[in-house]
């Protein structure tokens, strides 16, 4: 049982998504990668092309929310959840799988609730942080599901777990780069203003969260990826109706330029989600989640490129440091899944021990 889950990829949910559709017992599922060997075979690298595709259109979405200061990032989530909820309905219907299983029914709800309140904290944190910063702290999840891993699956904390997660701790704070801690004069204070703290507090909250729903779909290994892809957008759209109710934001977007973008949003989403699947088809997911760090490297350039705004020292080398420990992630997940007696295992050295 422990080595089933060490081989289960933590980075992303699409990456358990590819674990249920080779483990469902449906063989009636067609493999994707069955009449592409001749392409995989002239371009070795193609899964982490695609993996690299993956986050350029994700990184895109984040623009977008930032972008769209008129619209509510409750209301944008829910676009997303009914762009998630829609081509999924079809695959479920066609694998004639049961939409609520008996056992699974709290677990799917409970998962559902963790990623719908990650990904409204990670929305709220695009608004009110630079680009840049917020998406660092957001893509530090892989290194705080081994937390909630050891705690709630009983899994090992070894050394590299805890290096990792120091780094990251270290990286967040000097992203946000707090005066009470690092002093500074009237103008930092002043300039280190609410809403950045806001956005801080939001962009940490989704990786608590993000991170809970990680290891909550290893719980769910067992169900077919469209049963659980089905459940969490049917609670998280009606989740988002609650919360835009309450709040009173509930409306459409103006026609013109915010629909457009609220449907390249949907789209860019759909089409990283596929990207992200298929690279996950080719390659092993440590070498995956390393390609998907160029999130980080985009969110900078977007930053600069659309908003104007550049990067402090502090944020920079925040953001190497969070980097280094997803990258460390990275590669002990790719050591760990290599035979013993392999080459490259053995130049990973103490990664794999």
């Amino acid at each position: 049982m422990g080595l089933v889950r060490r081989k289960m990829p933590e980075h992303l949910e699409l990456q358990h998504l590819v674990d249920l559709s080779a483990g469902s017992g449906d063989e009636s599922i067609p493999n994707l990668l069955e009449n592409k060997r001749p392409l995989i075979k002239r371009c070795p690298f193609f899964g982490l092309i695609l993996a690299t595709l993956s986050s350029l259109f994700f990184s895109l979405c984040s623009v977008i929310v930032k972008s769209l200061v008129n619209v509510d990032p409750i209301q944008l989530a829910m676009c997303r959840f009914i762009g998630i909820l829609l081509p999924t309905i079809p695959i479920v219907i066609y694998t004639n799988q049961p939409i609520f299983p008996k056992g699974k029914r709290l677990m799917l709800a409970l998962r559902s609730l963790m990623g719908t309140i990650g990904l409204l904290s990670s929305f709220y944190a695009f608004r009110h942080m630079p680009l840049a910063d917020a998406s660092v702290i957001v893509f530090s999840v892989p290194v705080f599901v081994s937390i909630f891993a050891c705690v709630l699956l009983k899994e090992p904390c070894g050394i590299w777990n805890i290096v990792s997660i120091v780094l990251t701790l270290l990286g967040v704070i000097l992203i946000t780069n707090p005066p009470f801690l690092f002093g500074g004069d009237e103008e930092v204070h002043q300039n280190y203003h609410y809403n950045t703290v806001k956005g801080a507090l939001a962009a940490f909250g989704s990786t608590i969260f993000g991170a809970n729903a990680y290891v909550l779909l290893r719980i769910l290994k067992g169900l077919h990826f469209s049963v659980i892809m089905t459940n969490f957008g049917m609670y998280a759209i009606l989740q988002t109706l609650f919360y835009s109710i309450i709040a009173g934001v509930l409306c459409m977007p103006n026609c013109g330029t915010e629909r457009f973008l609220v449907v390249c949003l949907a789209l860019f989403s759909y089409l990283g989600q596929i990207l992200l699947t298929m690279a996950l088809q080719m390659e092993q997911a440590g070498p995956v989640a390393i390609a998907r760090s160029a999130d980080i490297v985009f969110a900078f350039l977007w930053q600069v490129m659309f908003f104007n705004e550049m990067p402090s020292k502090a944020s920079v080398m925040g953001a190497v440091l969070v980097l280094s420990s997803v990258i460390l992630v990275g590669l002990r997940k790719w050591a760990m899944a290599l035979p013993v007696d392999s080459e490259m295992r053995s130049k990973l050295g103490i990664l794999a021990k």
